[in-house]
């Protein structure tokens, strides 16, 4: 599907945009493999350290921004794929600056959409998280606006054969803005700070939510949320896990933090249909026929009542567990104070 293809990654500086090219290119052989970002300098350390032009030929530095139309259309100009990674992503800063958040994460996501349309891409996924269920900050509103723009640009689309779907999943392992690295910097003052000692949130890697990414790409009809079944912890046990014998001063839950994520709603499981290793909500389309979708696979639709947070998942990680995960990041903490 990928082989000489041209694939664009929005956000393509970022954690998850690095790790999607890294995986597309030693899978399969794009044609090109455009980073779409606004930040120059992260551009120009990808270009030297990571994907230098003179090994990866097929890779494309293009600096632009999803609020700017006009220039996405331009990048989006013989694009097969897209994936729309680009957001706003920080809860306190989106509280603060509502305005940017809504420019980025909503202006923008409808800018992908229309320049996705115009030029004839065929299939995008836009990254969604488990903030946009139930959303009770501002972040988390404006991805599920964003959703529900991707959803409906399948209606939008009309006689074009664009098709758009959405990948929602919780906490990512390492990513800007995780608070390992807050841990592992407060460990050296003997304490940690944790905003309640009951919170749980939902844990995935780099590599598992690009490679979820990539597998809804062949799995999508257009109009689907995915989700993954990926497991949860305690943020007590992360704690202990990083600063194993450390004081644990709570201070309290900042503004627009929820104790538990949700992924999938009660009003949401009406839609939602289980299979081995992920769940799909389908869209309340009129011409969405499941019999030729996801149901033909093994999938059963969720009981009434069915809802998948963090705290009622089936699935925790260990304290053990939670140190392995961690422990390249630890081990890199370690080498820059060396």
């Amino acid at each position: 599907m990928f082989n000489n293809a041209s694939i664009l990654i929005t956000g393509g500086t970022g954690s998850f945009g690095k790790k999607f090219a890294e995986m597309v290119l030693k899978k399969y052989n794009p044609r090109r493999l455009i980073l779409f970002s606004r930040d120059e300098q992260k551009h120009v350390e990808i270009r030297r350290f990571l994907f230098p032009e003179q090994e990866y030929p097929a890779i494309r530095y293009f600096v632009g921004d999803v609020r700017d139309l006009d220039r996405l259309k331009r990048a989006f100009t013989g694009v097969d794929y897209v994936v729309h990674a680009a957001a706003m992503k920080h809860v306190d800063m989106a509280e603060y600056n509502p305005q940017e958040c809504i420019s980025t994460n909503v202006i923008g996501a409808q800018n992908v959409i229309n320049a996705a349309i115009d030029c004839g891409v065929k299939k995008v996924i836009a990254l969604s998280t488990d903030k946009a269920a139930n959303p009770i900050n501002l972040y988390g509103a404006t991805k599920l606006c964003s959703d529900k723009l991707f959803v409906a640009a399948n209606s939008l689309a009309g006689l074009v054969e664009t098709r758009f779907s959405v990948v929602r999943y919780g906490n990512v392992l390492g990513s800007k803005g995780s608070v390992i690295p807050l841990f592992l910097r407060q460990k050296e003052t003997g304490t940690v700070t944790l905003t309640d000692n009951r919170m749980t949130r939902f844990w995935i890697t780099l590599p598992q939510g690009a490679d979820f990414v990539l597998r809804s790409f062949e799995r999508m009809s257009g109009g689907e949320i995915f989700v993954p079944k990926i497991p949860s912890m305690k943020i007590t046990d992360l704690a202990n896990a990083l600063a194993p014998g450390c004081e644990q001063n709570t201070i309290g839950i900042r503004p627009g933090e929820k104790l538990h994520e949700c992924m999938i709603s009660v009003d949401d499981a009406r839609q939602t249909l289980e299979l081995k290793d992920y769940f799909v909500i389908e869209p309340s389309f009129l011409w969405w026929d499941q019999a030729n979708n996801h149901a033909q696979n093994g999938a059963k639709r969720c009981e009434e009542g069915f809802s998948y947070t963090s705290d009622n998942n089936t699935r925790w990680l260990s304290v053990d567990e939670l140190k392995e995960m961690a422990r390249p990041f630890a081990e890199a903490v370690t080498e820059q104070q060396s």
